[in-house]
């Protein structure tokens, strides 16, 4: 597999090559509380820690859409915000408080769509202990 790529470098991607990652800062609760209130997402379940254990999880957790978000930051530093021509993601665990979230991609196939040139891209969100949380795909314009 080929070492992570630029943008300055998209003339020359190859299917295998891997996006610049990078692993977020522990999540706390004050990103939750800030996640909650930036997206009017204020689900009990991520900010309230009696309400998380009540309901069977031993605390509050990330929103699914926060790492979701962390991909997408990942996709739109590589290329920028205009190039992103789909993205999706499924579900997969859930991110627990205090973890540090690993964002990557590789690059699936090189796509010609209309004369534009476009790379689909495998996208995962994992943890430390290699459980993936988020899964997915974008399709990206390359030049």
């Amino acid at each position: 597999m080929s070492a992570a790529i630029s943008a300055r470098d998209l003339a020359a991607l190859q299917p295998g090559d891997r996006l610049p990652g990078f692993t977020t800062p522990p999540i706390t609760g004050l990103t939750l509380a800030l996640f909650a209130g930036g997206t009017g997402d204020h689900n009990p379940i991520h900010v309230d820690p009696a309400f998380a254990r009540a309901n069977g999880f031993a605390d509050v957790f990330a929103h699914g859409m926060l790492s979701m978000a962390y991909l997408g930051r990942l996709l739109t530093g590589w290329v920028g915000p205009r190039r992103l021509r789909s993205f999706q993601v499924r579900f997969a665990a859930i991110t627990p408080i205090g973890a540090e979230v690993t964002c990557s991609g590789e690059v699936l196939a090189l796509i010609d769509d209309g004369g534009e040139r476009r790379a689909r891209v495998a996208l995962t969100a994992a943890l430390p202990d290699g459980t993936v949380t988020l899964s997915g795909d974008a399709v990206v314009v390359l030049g």
